[in-house]
């Protein structure tokens, strides 16, 4: 079985409303997909991380840079693949965007591995641990409002999420140190006490400013604050692990094996959070998961963008090992996007359902058991909101 075609497809549609999160505000939702063809009539389908005019310069590394490399090549010598792209782009980036660009390619590979075997990815890494796993309801992202007004959305909308079945709950901040703290203590008094409660940064503090906000998360019980300051910052991410008693979370803008050792080296982290989508493809994620459990670090992956990345992520899920073992160990969750998405909700012929299982299951979304990813999407969907 040979490689004959690599295509990306950008997608992308207007958003009924702004959106936003620390850096910026959008208006529009995105996605990156990779789709890779064969001599065998087998198709494998992967993501890349990367919104926007990121996703379109992806594309021209997907398709101009990367396709000629493995055109020709086995499907199945996914780590072959993975090192020759990867050498040869190495001396114009061993971070951003040639790792998304190469990450979607090997989650398609990965993809197909699957369905040539006939077996789920989880199985072709070793089996599962777990048949469902918990999922968080990521919402609660800013708009340009007044703070008031922000805090009176997100007290609705967290009540929204406990009322669809979520067990534990995700908000943004980055209006100012004074107006984040009582955006938290908006959403903890309108869900009470029972539901876990995390805070995303997007590293938009100082130092000095992420101690501020992060007493201020230790007295409202938050389960984790994730990316107070900016990744670079490894450091800071190690004072604060050590000054306060609320978990220190991140990860997300990290890439490959090399960086990920430099980050759980220093120290920074209680919980890491890798992106499949970005650091490198399955086959690179795993290693980072190595990584992570060499050092004891327990990993809830970050989860950003359509089904397709969402249904990777539950094929590692079910993959991840307990840490450290035991009756009753720490247990990995599912981040869910809860804001507008038809890139989750529509683009595959059978959708996820994750919204139906967390109301039906108690707040856990079953692993799926299909061949490869599990998924099949729409060609008619993908043409309709194809931009490049």
């Amino acid at each position: 079985m040979h490689i004959t075609r690599i295509t990306s497809h950008v997608l992308q549609y207007d958003l009924p409303e702004k959106l936003g999160y620390s850096q910026q505000y959008y208006s529009r939702r995105s996605a990156h997909l990779v789709r890779i063809d064969t001599d065998e009539g087998i198709t494998g389908w992967g993501e890349c991380f990367g919104p926007g005019n990121i996703a379109i310069a992806n594309k021209g590394i997907v398709e101009g840079v990367i396709q000629p490399l493995v055109l020709g090549e086995d499907p199945l010598d996914r780590d072959v693949i993975w090192h020759k792209c990867y050498n040869l782009m190495r001396d114009h980036g061993q971070k951003g965007m040639p790792l998304q660009a190469l990450s979607g390619i090997d989650i398609a590979l990965w993809d197909i591995a699957g369905k040539v075997a006939g077996l789920p990815i989880h199985k072709l890494i070793g089996g599962s641990h777990r048949s469902d796993v918990s999922a968080y309801g990521y919402g609660m992202m800013l708009r340009p409002e007044q703070p008031r007004e922000l805090a009176s959305r997100f007290r609705d909308e967290a009540n929204s999420l406990k009322e669809m079945g979520f067990t534990a709950i995700k908000m943004k901040v980055g209006i100012g140190s004074k107006n984040d703290i009582s955006l938290v203590e908006a959403v903890r008094d309108a869900v009470g006490d029972d539901l876990a409660l995390m805070v995303d940064a997007n590293h938009c503090y100082t130092t000095s400013e992420a101690f501020h906000v992060g007493h201020a998360l230790e007295d409202l019980d938050i389960y984790w604050f994730e990316e107070p300051v900016a990744p670079e910052d490894l450091r800071g991410y190690r004072e604060l692990r050590e000054g306060l008693k609320v978990n220190i979370a991140g990860g997300e803008a990290e890439y490959s094996r090399w960086g990920w050792l430099n980050l759980l080296e220093s120290r920074g982290l209680d919980i890491a959070q890798p992106e499949v989508c970005a650091l490198g493809g399955i086959t690179e994620y795993l290693r980072v998961l190595a990584l992570c459990h060499a050092h004891f670090t327990p990993v809830v992956n970050h989860v950003w963008g359509s089904a397709i990345a969402l249904a990777a992520n539950l094929q590692l899920l079910a993959s991840i090992p307990p840490l450290p073992g035991g009756l009753h160990p720490w247990q990995p969750m599912l981040e869910f996007d809860t804001t507008d998405n038809r890139f989750i909700d529509d683009l595959l012929k059978t959708p996820l359902g994750i919204k139906e299982q967390v109301k039906e299951n108690g707040g856990r979304v079953t692993i799926p058991t299909e061949p490869g990813l599990g998924i099949e999407p729409d060609p008619d969907f993908i043409e309709k909101y194809e931009i490049s």
